[in-house]
């Protein structure tokens, strides 16, 4: 293994990380020498991720620890059950989020508005502060939040998604100011249109994966594990003078 990408003796944690994105991330730095926690809400789901993962890596890299991200005390135990199986956390990836409406703005409920803001923000925050201690203590680690383009630019559709996301690139910029003296990174990952089950409204339907598209520079979607490389990147040595930053992967989708 190249040593600036060798995650060897590392220990990543990852929410979402059952499907899609998360999963996809996961594998990556399983193959790439960690020991990974697959976490998200169903059990049944992170253990058969947790199967895949160690059956392509050829080892026990891969372990399932279930939890709600809107749970504070959920989200303790995670980390706790994540120090207790490997003794410390290298690479916390913040990836589970939530999007539960689709449409323009006077149509959002409080109650949808709150649980976006809920589980892509607070929720990361929550995480954050349970990991980061330890990392400033042995001043080494690597904080990843899976942002979105959504946060860079307005949406008639998304508006509280985007909000949110734009919100987790500020926090990578606020943690990294904060942490950086202590040699702890943390960046943001803003994927693009990926075909994912968490995406399915925007690219199922020909018509919009069409509009979607046709304008692009690869003119095609992404897939999860396009997205994958950049997390192995910025957990690694590789990654070692790089933060505060959020690292778009989005098929030239705002270049155009």
């Amino acid at each position: 293994m190249p040593t600036l990408f060798d995650l060897t003796g590392q220990t990543a944690l990852i929410t979402g990380s059952s499907r899609g994105i998360g999963k996809a991330i996961a594998h990556r730095m399983a193959e790439h020498g960690a020991n990974v926690v697959v976490s998200s809400r169903k059990a049944d789901a992170c253990d058969a991720a947790v199967a895949e993962i160690n059956a392509a890596v050829g080892r026990e890299a891969a372990v399932a620890i279930p939890a709600n991200i809107a749970d504070k005390g959920a989200l303790q135990r995670l980390v706790d059950g994540t120090r207790q199986r490997f003794g410390r956390i290298d690479a916390l990836v913040c990836n589970a989020a939530s999007n539960p409406y689709y449409g323009p703005a006077a149509g959002i409920s409080d109650d949808q508005f709150i649980k976006i803001l809920q589980n892509n923000i607070v929720s990361n925050h929550w995480l954050i502060t349970m990991v980061a201690p330890d990392m400033v203590a042995r001043r080494d680690g690597s904080i990843i939040i899976v942002s979105s383009i959504g946060g860079l630019r307005g949406s008639t559709l998304l508006g509280a998604y985007a909000i949110s996301k734009a919100a987790d690139m500020q926090l990578a910029r606020n943690l990294a100011a904060e942490y950086g003296p202590a040699n702890v990174r943390v960046n943001a990952i803003c994927p693009g249109l990926i075909k994912t089950d968490f995406a399915r409204a925007l690219w199922e339907d020909p018509a919009n994966l069409e509009a979607s598209t046709s304008r692009t520079p690869l003119a095609r979607i992404g897939v999860p594990d396009e997205i994958a490389g950049m997390a192995v990147f910025l957990a690694a040595k590789a990654g070692g003078f790089t933060t505060g930053q959020s690292f778009v992967i989005d098929g030239g989708a705002t270049a155009v």
